[in-house]
């Protein structure tokens, strides 16, 4: 189909973070035609009035849990041990297939509303995630969890290996499979030494927690006398293209590392805030040359896959941090959810940005609504005035998703009710036991 969007103010969040004014989109085979300036002998099968609306590289979530939907509002003010040991692990023991499917149908649903075009998944049961992201059209880097309990490590290999074969390049190119060892503390380093040699076999990458915790950093030192990064590093992980969430206790050494072998962190400002984790120090990372991306976590430690809250909030808690109104300015927030997002992914040539050849994976913000007025810079209304609500269209791969705020590729009331039902049936089955 050939679409051209008229009238747009357009942040490409190219090389040169271009904004162009009163300016038109082509797209034609699911990929962007012309950004600017259209040719007069683009035919259009649709049209799509976008005056006074901001257009946008589609947001990259970089680390979630998407069918963690289940769990929104489960397991709130507690700190981060118990909360993952007492209450989210005894409730995902019970999980099945089902569950899996809508929470990640509804954690989909609500992607989309929001701009997320993209998301990096980690979770159980992948192949229901993974249909859901074919069902719905959005695009996706799923890994399925990796972990060595009850003696397990070997069946979660197997389903991951499978997983990747199965699915990476399916749902018309939209879905890219890496591997996702759960962490170090939960993966033994011959473990994480097999996971590598399978992701590098087939040239693919790795999602992990990282420095997460000081709990973390402080078993990390007395079982192997070293940190989380330089564990990792010393076991060759870091060959793989590798996406570290959290990245929140990481020394001066450890930051060289991440930056000397290319490591993409994903800050997760919400989920790090929430469980009393502390704040990644990620004016430091950015300085220091490290790719950092944005996540929300799954929504038991988020209770939202709200990427313009994660946006605000690492301009804001950075600034606050460091005592430095400069840190973090709202162009870096906006790369960090778009280009730095895609790049963690290894997706940088193909997504991330508003340039002729990419996919046409954009969104459409309604800049006409009261707390984008008077419009004296539209960069810095993103970062600090956009709201998720304010998602008129969504398009991926050319595909309209979403259109005057309406869901194209997933029945909202259905997906709702069934989420419901999925929830109460999990926390009714842990309850019993």
């Amino acid at each position: 189909m050939k679409l051209l969007i008229k009238n747009a103010l357009i942040l490409t969040v190219n090389q040169n973070n271009e904004v162009l004014e009163n300016a038109d989109i082509a797209v034609e085979d699911g990929r962007l035609l012309a950004v600017g300036k259209v040719p007069e002998i683009f035919q259009a099968d649709k049209i799509i009035d976008a005056t006074n609306q901001i257009a946008l590289p589609g947001l990259v979530n970089a680390h979630t849990h998407i069918p963690m939907s289940l769990f929104r509002n489960y397991a709130d003010d507690l700190p981060f041990w118990p909360w993952l040991m007492e209450k989210i692990k005894p409730a995902e023991d019970h999980l099945s297939a089902e569950h899996v499917y809508w929470g990640a149908k509804l954690g989909v649903l609500e992607l989309i509303q929001s701009g997320v075009t993209c998301f990096s998944d980690m979770y159980f049961y992948m192949d229901e995630v993974a249909t859901v992201v074919k069902e719905s059209g959005i695009r996706a880097c799923l890994s399925g969890v990796l972990l060595e309990v009850a003696d397990l490590g070997p069946t979660f290999m197997k389903a991951a290996i499978d997983f990747h074969d199965s699915w990476h390049g399916k749902a018309d190119g939209r879905i890219k499979a890496f591997f996702g060892p759960h962490s170090m503390y939960l993966c033994g380093p011959e473990y994480l030494k097999e996971t590598t040699t399978e992701a590098l076999k087939r040239k693919t990458g790795i999602h992990i927690h990282l420095s997460e915790s000081k709990q973390e950093i402080a078993d990390c030192n007395e079982k192997y006398g070293k940190s989380p990064v330089q564990h990792l590093a010393d076991l060759g992980m870091f060959e793989c293209l590798t996406a570290a969430a959290h990245c929140v206790h990481v020394s001066a050494k450890d930051i060289e590392l991440l930056r000397k072998h290319n490591v993409n962190v994903v800050n997760n400002p919400t989920s790090n805030l929430k469980l009393a984790n502390g704040f990644a120090p990620v004016e430091a990372l950015l300085k220091n040359g490290v790719n950092v991306a944005l996540g929300t976590d799954g929504s038991a430690s988020n209770n939202n896959v709200n990427l313009f809250e994660e946006m605000h909030l690492a301009a804001l808690v950075n600034k606050a941090v460091n005592e430095d109104a400069e840190s973090v300015p709202a162009q870096q927030v906006l790369r960090m959810a778009t280009i730095n997002g895609a790049k963690t992914l290894g997706l940088e040539n193909e997504i991330g940005s508003l340039e002729v050849g990419k996919r046409a994976d954009l969104i459409l913000l309604d800049a006409g609504k009261a707390h984008y007025f008077p419009h004296h810079n539209p960069v810095s209304s993103i970062a600090y005035s956009a709201q998720a609500a304010d998602v008129s269209t969504v398009l991926v791969n050319g595909q309209v998703l979403l259109e005057n705020y309406e869901l194209k590729t997933i029945d909202v009331e259905e997906t709702t009710r069934e989420a419901e039902r999925m929830a109460f049936d999990l926390v009714s089955r842990e309850n019993q036991t």
